[in-house]
Formats: C-alpha cells, sequence, structure tokens
C-alpha cells in the first residue's frame, strides 16, 4: 500500500520490512511510529515497554509483529518516554497520551481503522473509540488494566513501594537481578533466551525515572465514565493466569462496554510467547473478528483493503464527470493540493500506479457506485 508521504518535521529510516517514521505530539513531544504488513489497518495503542526496532527482532514480539502483518496493515508506536520517541518527558497523563494517538492518527492519514489496545495503552485505546465514534471501525483490547484508578493498602503498598523502588535502584544496571522480577511477571513461561531480552528491553526502553512516573501516571488513569459509550464492536483477549494484569480487570472493564465479547486465553503469559495455544487462539479470535474488514480481490473492482473516505470518493467521482483537478477544487471548495493529496491517497489505496492511476481509481468508484 502507498504510505502517506512524510511531514517536514519527520525522518524516516527502514528496518527490513517495518518503515519507521516520527511525528508530534500536541505538546511537541517527538514520536516514533512504524508500519507494516497489508491488509484493513489496525493501530496498536502499544504498552509502555516498547523499543520499535528491538521488538522488530526480538524472540518475544517478533510473532506478533509477523502475524498479525500477514493480514492487517499494522501501526504501532513508541509511547512519550518510551523506545525510539522522545524521552525528555514530564508529563505522563492520560491526557497526554490521548493527544499523542490523536496526532499519531492525524500522521497515518487513515480516515477509518481499527484500535488494539494493549496492556497499559488500553486506557487510551477505549477514550479515543469512545470519543471518536466515527472513525473506529472495531476495538480490540489485549491484557487489559483496569479502567479505574488504582490504590494501594497495606501489605498491596508495601509491594508496589518495593517494586518502584526496585526500578529506581536496578532499571539502569548492567546487571539484571531487579529487572528479572519484572521479566518473570511478564513472561513466567519464557525461555533463558526469551527473558535474557526482556530483561534488555527493560533497560533500553526508558529511564528509571520515566519507568516509575509512567507507572505512577498509568496507576491514577480513570476512563470508567468513557466504557458505556463506545459503540465499536468489541473484543475482548486476557490470559486466565495473568499476574501483571489479572483476569478479573478484564472481566470489569467487558461488563462495561456494551456487547463487549471476552475471550479467556489459557495462558500466564501477560505477552503470549510463540507456539503456545493460546496464541494460535488470539490469532484466530483477531483475524476473524477483522473479518467484515477485509475486502475481496476482484481486479479493478476490488474494494480497498482501507476504505476510501468520504472526500475521497467525492473527489474520485467529480474525476468520473471528466473533470481536472482545479475544476474538481472549485467544485467542492478544496484547494488544488487538496484534491492532490486526496487523489494520491485513494490511488495508494486501490493499488494503482502510473500513467492510468486515475482512470483505474474512476472505474474502481464507477463499479461501486454501481453496485
Amino acid at each position: 500500500m502507498k504510505l502517506p508521504a512524510l511531514l517536514p518535521d519527520r525522518g524516516t529510516r527502514h528496518s527490513a520490512d517495518q518503515d519507521v517514521r516520527f511525528c508530534r505530539g500536541r505538546d511537541g513531544a517527538r514520536l516514533a511510529w512504524a508500519i507494516h504488513g497489508s491488509g484493513p489497518p489496525v493501530i496498536v495503542v502499544s504498552c509502555w515497554l516498547s523499543h520499535l526496532q528491538h521488538d522488530w527482532r526480538s524472540p518475544v514480539w517478533q510473532h506478533f509483529l509477523r502475524d498479525l502483518g500477514e493480514f492487517a496493515t499494522i501501526v504501532r508506536y513508541d509511547e512519550r518516554g518510551f523506545g525510539m520517541s522522545d524521552w525528555d518527558i514530564t508529563d505522563f497523563s492520560l491526557e497526554a497520551r490521548y493527544g499523542d494517538l490523536e496526532a499519531l492518527v492525524e500522521a497515518t492519514g487513515f480516515e477509518r481503522f481499527a484500535l488494539l489496545g494493549m496492556s497499559g495503552g488500553s486506557p487510551v485505546a477505549m477514550a479515543y473509540a469512545a470519543r471518536h465514534p466515527q472513525r473506529v471501525t472495531r476495538l480490540i483490547l489485549y491484557g487489559t488494566v483496569s479502567p479505574e484508578p488504582t490504590t494501594f493498602e497495606g501489605h498491596r503498598l508495601d509491594v508496589e513501594e518495593t517494586f518502584r523502588s526496585m526500578i529506581r535502584v536496578g532499571w539502569a544496571t548492567e546487571d539484571p537481578l531487579f529487572r528479572r522480577v519484572f521479566t518473570r511477571i511478564y513472561i513466567p513461561n519464557a525461555s533463558e533466551e526469551q527473558m535474557r531480552w526482556f530483561d534488555d528491553l527493560e533497560r533500553m526502553s526508558t529511564s528509571p525515572a520515566n519507568a516509575v512516573a509512567s507507572r505512577l501516571a498509568q496507576q491514577a488513569v480513570d476512563v470508567a465514565d468513557e466504557l458505556p459509550r463506545i459503540d465499536a464492536p468489541t473484543l475482548i483477549l486476557h490470559a486466565v493466569g495473568d499476574r501483571a494484569a489479572p483476569f478479573g480487570k478484564a472481566v470489569k472493564v467487558a461488563g462495561q462496554i456494551p456487547d463487549a465479547r471476552l475471550i479467556e486465553l489459557d495462558s500466564a503469559n501477560h505477552i503470549l510467547l510463540a507456539g503456545e495455544p493460546a496464541w494460535a487462539r488470539f490469532l484466530s479470535e483477531v483475524r476473524a473478528f477483522l473479518g467484515p474488514e477485509r475486502w475481496a480481490d476482484d481486479g479493478l473492482a476490488a474494494r480497498p483493503a482501507e476504505p476510501l473516505s468520504g472526500r475521497e470518493l467525492d473527489v474520485l467521482r467529480q474525476a468520473a464527470r471528466g473533470l481536472g483537478n482545479e475544476a474538481i477544487a472549485a467544485e467542492l471548495g478544496l484547494s488544488v493540493r487538496t484534491v492532490e493529496r486526496h487523489l494520491s491517497n485513494a490511488y495508494g489505496k486501490l493499488g494503482v500506479a502510473g500513467k492510468a492511476a486515475r482512470a483505474a481509481a474512476v472505474a474502481a468508484v464507477l463499479r461501486r457506485d454501481l453496485a
């Protein structure tokens, strides 16, 4: 598929089959995002531990990226303060992260898309789905956290304070002793190779100060009032033995989102690993859930994997009348440059290029309208 043009303040570099780009959040924070795969667009609202390049090569995440990319166009990003995004961050609030997602969506150029909220990213995905129902076609939540603020008392408070101290003391050290505690919580059934990789991810993903600040901000998140307003079809998948995000959190979320479907996955891993039956179940459920978003391929009559926007259809219909770009701009009250951008996006979605692109795109739209 044709990727949206880069904005002037973005850079780009390539790693294997993913395209890594940059955009800026509402407050100017530089955000790294990547796109790969083919099919309907799915924007992954990532968990806080991520690094776009490190994850791409990892024995923990590689199957996730490869397998989903077989049937969907996957967009994912490093949250503010993590991975390849800016680390010099002080605001880790829900609204700051929500603003980052809005900025990312605009950077991709997608009009409509599915959202996949992962772990600590799930509240951001839920808030976006509730506030932008016209853009979110489907909502998938995996390893979701509580929609309400997390409070600690007694022994639980002692444990949480210990975790925060371990992050401050051991997060950035060569010795993974303290980080291994978190690794065993997230992927208890992993091999030693996978655990070593995750130990390294923790250290390279962010600074100890950011890790603690982000953890505190996520524990204060409150999106409970947003959930009943989500009207996108919603699929929730959760490992029943998950210690990082206990299964009860998924039950609570499923009970508050209208008509949400909850799938129990037989695993103790917060991050499902390649080869375990729970991963095959996850993949099967997600593929089936995205099924209505996929379009049959029948040559020029094919519908695009990513639906054309209303404005793109308007522009192509005017082109079908034989109007040039300037006439289309005058007819629709747009600038010529905007008309050219809509045409370029439509060509990419329809998979047409070259001198015949305009005629092929018009033919596809005419066939769609006649159907």
